[in-house]
């Protein structure tokens, strides 16, 4: 199978379903407009399909390696980013004033979109690069920002984010490396990090590794914190390169996917001179992580996009060359393709309609964090400001569970085949299951919802959106097409089931945080099927009116409707019967002894 980037299904989920005609309209970008975005969409799709996407099987069996202490990458990786380079990929949405394009995020995240369907190996590596633009843009010196986001910004340089300790995970109060002013302004760096993507590999030249530690002053817990800029390779006083830094990779994890991406033990101050600069305020680096952990759980969540998206093309493709058994009621003659039994279809569009509704749920996160930084209007920008924090967690976790249940239909389209690795079903199975795990877990992604962006500001954020939701239902449901009543139904009764559990949840919380934490996990489901079917209704709503125009590609838009159809009668209605699950409360999860578990 030859991955190609769904270059349509994008500009119609941007036009149709996330928002990004009011980015437009509302002037945040004034010289943006739908052919700059279809060429920029257009190009990605040519550099992805035809640079990144061919190198996606071989990195899988060619890993990235250790040899004499250098990380060599998957064959073919280091001209692959050496295009991505010069073609300006990685500058897009960066201000110009540093060498960026000064487009929108949401094009950038299209762009990410199609890198991880073409391979989800190669295109981490850039997205901890733009989260390390991003944590310098918000908290470095003028100096800091001189020195590093020019060769960033371009990906001339890459960067990374170091923050996991063997004995610390997700609780980055652990934390035990240290920082030791060293008297001139700069700190010595020790300790160790694992899990730490991209941490050495032969990409570029330098490595910018942000890395998180505590000062000797520090007080315990996150509060304690700090973050430093840490290169691999010193510079001059000139700006050229100087001697190594005293950092290193020690290892590569060997991981159930994503073999072409260098997961790196580093180890730091072997020698004692591991020299870092202090990044923003002392005991303030969770702030900076946060800056970017926010940017890269919604590059994850597009992760999980990417690599579904791969394997549905792999799946559909393979159900109509594959031919085994008879078309039902049929007891003679050749066998037919699998695409003609009504499982393997359902397995199909189950595939599809989660892949549209995560890109959509994806790409409406980065509207709203575009306008929540750009829009001229001051109410404009805090209203986007809390539907992209709401979101957040639902573009992360949601999409990328979803992603897992896409993968794993995919092997199962395949049959036995799928089980086998020359088909690359299992590939896209085993890259995809670690995306519901790094930038914080999928658990961590409901309890932020629950927690900080449910009863932060007492639920205002999410009646809002379930009243956006509400209103795109009664407008498919006063349509005239039959397909188009029965969405709308299905979406305001998952909507209605969305608002009681929110209510449950904003009382039971009050009493005891227990029961909203118990309830976590089957309410971020329950909002990302209605987040799902609200952006799929607006995409159906938006087909239906497009199908009578003149010139219209009916067969594409009809395909647009049937797909919010299948969602709703099979995912609406999974997100209406999940309030109980919410609404469970901690009882659900009292703790039993551990003996009453086994046999």
């Amino acid at each position: 199978m030859t991955y190609s980037t769904p270059v349509r299904d994008l500009r119609f989920a941007l036009d149709h379903m996330a928002g990004f005609p009011a980015l437009i309209r509302s002037g945040a970008f004034p010289d943006l407009s739908p052919d700059i975005a279809e060429a920029i969409v257009g190009e990605a799709a040519k550099f992805c399909d035809g640079a990144v996407a061919p190198l996606n099987w071989g990195s899988d069996r060619h890993p990235a390696r250790l040899e004499n202490g250098v990380v060599r990458t998957s064959p073919g990786f280091k001209e692959a980013y050496k295009a991505y380079v010069d073609g300006g990929w990685n500058s897009l949405a960066f201000p110009e004033s540093w060498g960026g394009q000064g487009l929108p995020q949401t094009l950038a995240l299209a762009l990410v979109d199609a890198l991880n369907g073409a391979s989800m190996s190669f295109a981490i590596g850039t997205t901890l690069t733009t989260g390390a633009v991003k944590a310098i843009l918000h908290a470095g010196t003028d100096e800091q920002k001189r020195t590093y986001l020019p060769k960033l910004v371009s990906g001339e340089w890459t960067g990374t984010m170091n923050l996991t300790e063997p004995q610390a995970g997700s609780d980055l109060s652990e934390l035990r490396t240290r920082a030791v002013p060293a008297g001139d302004g700069t700190y010595r760096i020790s300790g160790q990090k694992i899990f730490i993507t991209y941490g050495d590999h032969d990409l570029a030249d330098n490595i910018v590794h942000l890395v998180l530690a505590r000062l000797p002053d520090a007080p315990p817990g996150s509060a304690g914190i700090s973050m430093f800029i840490v290169p691999k390779v010193h510079l001059n006083a000139d700006g050229a390169l100087g001697e190594r830094n005293d950092v290193k990779c020690i290892k590569l994890e060997e991981k159930m996917g994503l073999h072409g991406s260098p997961t790196c033990v580093m180890v730091y101050g072997e020698h004692g001179n591991c020299v870092g600069a202090l990044l923003g305020e002392p005991h303030k680096g969770l702030k900076n992580m946060f800056v970017m952990m926010n940017a890269a759980r919604l590059d994850v969540g597009v992760q999980g996009v990417g690599v579904a998206e791969a394997a549905f093309q792999r799946a559909l493709s393979y159900a109509q060359e594959r031919k085994q058994g008879k078309a039902a009621g049929v007891k003679s003659g050749g066998t037919v393709p699998i695409y003609e039994h009504a499982d393997v279809r359902r397995m199909l569009y189950s595939m599809k309609s989660l892949v549209e509704a995560s890109r959509a749920i994806c790409l409406a996160t980065a509207v709203n964090y575009d306008l929540a930084r750009h829009a001229p209007d001051d109410a404009q920008r805090k209203k986007a400001k809390s539907l992209e924090e709401l979101l957040t967690p639902i573009a992360k976790g949601w999409s990328t569970d979803r992603a897992n249940d896409v993968t794993s239909l995919g092997v199962q389209v395949h049959g036995g085949m799928g089980y086998v690795e020359e088909t690359g079903a299992a590939q896209h199975m085993r890259d995809a299951r670690i995306a519901a795990i790094y930038e914080g877990t999928n658990g961590i992604q409901a309890m932020d919802l629950v927690g900080r962006k449910l009863q932060g500001d007492s639920g205002a954020a999410a009646k809002a959106f379930i009243q956006d939701a509400r209103e795109a239902a009664m407008i498919a449901r006063a349509g005239k097409r039959e397909e188009l009543k029965i969405i709308g139904g299905r979406l305001l009764e998952a909507a209605d089931a969305l608002a009681n559990s929110s209510d449950w949840l904003l009382k039971a919380a009050a009493e005891n945080q227990e029961h909203a934490l118990a309830g976590a996990v089957p309410y971020l489901k329950q909002f990302g099927n209605v987040a799902g079917g609200y952006y799929l209704a607006k995409g159906a709503t938006a087909a239906a009116l497009a199908a009578n125009e003149a010139g219209a590609d009916k067969k594409y838009l009809e395909g647009r409707i049937a797909i919010a159809r299948f969602y709703a009668d099979n995912y609406l209605t999974e997100a209406a019967g999940l309030t109980p699950a919410v609404t469970a409360g901690a009882s659900a999860v009292a703790r039993l002894d551990p003996a009453a578990l086994t046999g």
